[in-house]
């Protein structure tokens, strides 16, 4: 039974948290001016495709905007318009600037703020595709068949011109009410399409749920914990992004170029483990689960219900799946479009790159820059050749950094909520039992927290548990089955 007054936000400081991970949010004098004085470095030698009506889609609030969309459904499939922010114009290469986010590698989210990969000025301001401004852009071209799979693709530096900026959840509603903007029409049917491409090469998406910290506006200072709902339009909005990768990696994967220009920056993650797949084979078994021999753990994952029990158990299970990710270098040799296993990324089923967050992310801006010259026939540049070993390196140590921060918030977060809650009983869904080694993992829904269970809770089953433990200091929780 609930022993205390039900706490639903808290008093949070992330402070320390900054000073954990060294996160200085303030930006060396002479990079901030560089920022400040940003000018196009192809400015007169851009396609003027203002006349495209685009749209950006984006959280609520967010001044950073990276993409923004045009989509058509034509006679033979679709037209892909998609317009990246051109930061590569915009920042000296051997800048004050370009060292500063260098080192830095993406951007940081804390629930109180960010902590930029560029001066606000310039990824909110200057560079950002802002509705009515009109803002140099990376501008990709894909044509599609009728199954959305690509036929043609380039990428051209242009002048675009957003129209509106739309949010996720109003595209969804959009959609829903049959009222969808015009510049994204089609993207319910291509989004669908898409997803399916994915399900048949082997893709692997997870819907599990989405904890996030977010402010409570009725009391300053304090937060609350929440499970984000992923919409449709979410979905189909990563699917623009996905299909930009892919298309970037192919046109750098294109060997018939000189050996010196042979250059790419890939995001890859190793293929599963046969053994981890048959232990999800095992779990689906036991928890009644029907998965034929012949379908791939992709399609089974996608067909569950992701508010059952058995759902969230094997989508927690298929995170071991999907280990290993990284940044890979290619130089120096061709490597034609069928590439090598080394080179793919197993959770999408294909080779990928990042190019479509420049702003918030490094790697984004030297892949685009590959990308550019390889279109426009012309040798990449120097400082993106020289930069491509330590860009990845960078990225790497951000990405585990971003992730330890991300888990730093919520279990802070999650401590300090249930700091006044111990003794009390709460209904949970065993996602992992536990073994010799180490407790069990349960999810609790309100307020949204997965937590270990000592005990021996049954996995996949709707049980009732006791709060042991909450410690903000070590940010740390635990619960005990039986309650």
């Amino acid at each position: 039974m609930e022993l205390h007054q039900r706490i639903v936000s808290a008093p949070v400081d992330f402070g320390a948290i900054r000073s954990e991970f060294g996160l200085a949010s303030a930006y060396p004098a002479e990079a901030s001016a560089e920022a400040r004085d940003a000018v196009d470095a192809f400015a007169g030698n851009r396609v003027d495709r203002t006349d495209i009506p685009f749209v950006t889609i984006d959280p609520p609030g967010a001044m950073d905007l990276d993409q923004a969309l045009h989509l058509l459904r034509t006679p033979t499939g679709f037209l892909v318009h998609y317009a990246i922010a051109d930061v590569g114009a915009v920042i000296a290469p051997d800048g004050a600037l370009a060292k500063e986010s260098g080192a830095r590698g993406q951007t940081f989210y804390l629930p109180d703020g960010t902590v930029p990969l560029h001066p606000p000025t310039l990824s909110e301001g200057s560079a950002s595709l802002l509705p009515g401004r009109t803002r140099p852009a990376a501008l990709w071209t894909i044509e599609l068949d009728e199954n959305a799979e690509p036929q043609r693709f380039s990428v051209v530096r242009a002048l675009v011109c957003s129209r509106a900026r739309l949010d996720y959840s109003g595209v969804q509603a959009d959609a829903e009410a049959g009222r969808l903007h015009p510049s994204i029409a089609a993207l319910p049917e291509f989004g669908a399409r898409r997803i399916a491409a994915g399900l048949a090469r082997g893709a692997i998406g997870l819907r599990l749920p989405a904890q996030s910290v977010v402010q409570d506006e009725r009391a300053d200072g304090h937060w609350r914990l929440v499970v984000e709902p992923r919409t449709a339009a979410d979905d189909w909005n990563e699917q623009v992004s996905l299909l930009t990768g892919m298309c970037a990696a192919q046109i750098m994967l294109n060997g018939n170029v000189p050996a010196e220009q042979q250059v790419a920056l890939l995001r890859t993650m190793p293929p599963p483990a046969e053994s981890a797949i048959d232990s999800m084979r095992r779990t689906a078994h036991a928890l009644g689960v029907a998965w034929p021999a012949e379908e791939a753990v992709g399609q089974m994952l996608a067909r569950l219900d992701p508010n059952t029990p058995a759902a969230l158990v094997l989508m927690s299970e298929a995170t071991t799946l999907l280990r290993g990710a990284s940044y890979t270098v290619v130089a120096g040799a061709a490597v034609g479009p069928a590439a090598p296993e080394a080179l793919r990324h197993s959770g999408i089923g294909a080779p990928y790159a990042h190019v479509t967050a420049p702003l918030r992310r490094l790697s984004d801006r030297f892949a685009t820059e590959i990308c550019l010259a390889r279109c426009a026939g012309t040798e990449v540049p120097r400082w993106v050749r020289d930069g491509l070993v330590r860009t990845a390196d960078t990225m790497r140590r951000s990405d585990g950094v971003a992730s330890k921060i991300e888990r730093a918030c919520i279990d802070l977060t999650e401590s300090t909520l249930l700091a006044q809650r111990i003794g009390a009983e709460f209904d949970a869904v065993v996602v992992r039992e536990g073994n010799g080694n180490r407790p069990a993992v349960i999810f609790i829904a309100d307020p949204p927290v997965l937590g270990p269970c000592t005990g021996e809770p049954p996995e996949g089953a709707a049980v009732r548990v006791r709060l042991l433990s909450a410690d903000p200091r070590e940010r740390k929780v635990g619960f005990a089955y039986p309650a």
